[in-house]
């Protein structure tokens, strides 16, 4: 079965990957793994570039390193967004419990367009007939819609990998199969330390 997978790469990230010494991941080589049965041909990497941080200055680096590795397995698409960072005024925690209201001022970063784009990349491959079988790496409950699109309008199968511990209630009765990523598929799906592109050798980030 002709197979498309889409990854909402921070949902997977948040999900599964943070805090654990899995992120130098293999998506292509997990999603094969995970979905034996299937023809996997093609995996969609929704990610935006992060900006290095006062706390962790590396931060930027070890991503850019991370894309150049999965630019390293033709069978994968990276497709960007962006991050907005500004500083809002926001209720104080404290006093707003208290009946008081005393703003202060935070950094809000926000990822934009990845959900976007997976949606309408998910849409058009749908539209194109690019596949039988789509599969979406997210626990997101924005892609409702979508993927009810793509199961009643174009008549294709659906399924998830489940970054998270629980699955979204809008999700799964759109969903023919929903399956967990587990820390042993993790485990067993990652890059080797060491990798070649055409801008020579490089090295999995130290600090990972």
């Amino acid at each position: 079965m002709r197979t498309r997978v889409y990854i909402d790469g921070f949902n997977l990230y948040y999900g599964c990957l943070k805090g654990t010494p899995h992120k130098w991941l293999d998506p292509f080589a997990l999603c094969s793994a995970l979905l034996p049965r299937n023809q996997v041909e093609h995996v969609r990497y929704f990610t935006a570039r992060i900006s290095a941080r006062p706390n962790d200055p590396d931060q930027a680096v070890r991503q850019q390193t991370y894309l150049r590795a999965l630019a390293t397995v033709p069978e994968i698409t990276v497709h960007l967004g962006h991050f907005l960072t500004h500083e809002v005024t926001m209720p104080d925690a404290v006093a707003w419990t208290a009946g008081r209201y005393r703003g202060v001022q935070v950094i809000k970063t926000e990822e934009k367009g990845s959900d976007v784009n997976l949606a309408t990349h998910l849409l058009m491959d749908a539209f194109d007939d690019a596949f039988d079988m789509a599969v979406v790496v997210s626990n997101d409950s924005d892609l409702k819609e979508p993927m009810a699109l793509v199961r009643n309008r174009f008549k294709k199968g659906v399924g998830i990998l489940n970054p998270q511990q629980n699955v979204s209630r809008a999700l799964q009765p759109l969903a023919h199969f929903i399956k967990p990523i587990r820390s042993g598929a993790l485990a067993a799906a990652q890059f080797p330390a060491q990798l070649t592109d055409s801008a020579g050798v490089f090295q999995k980030p130290v600090r990972w």
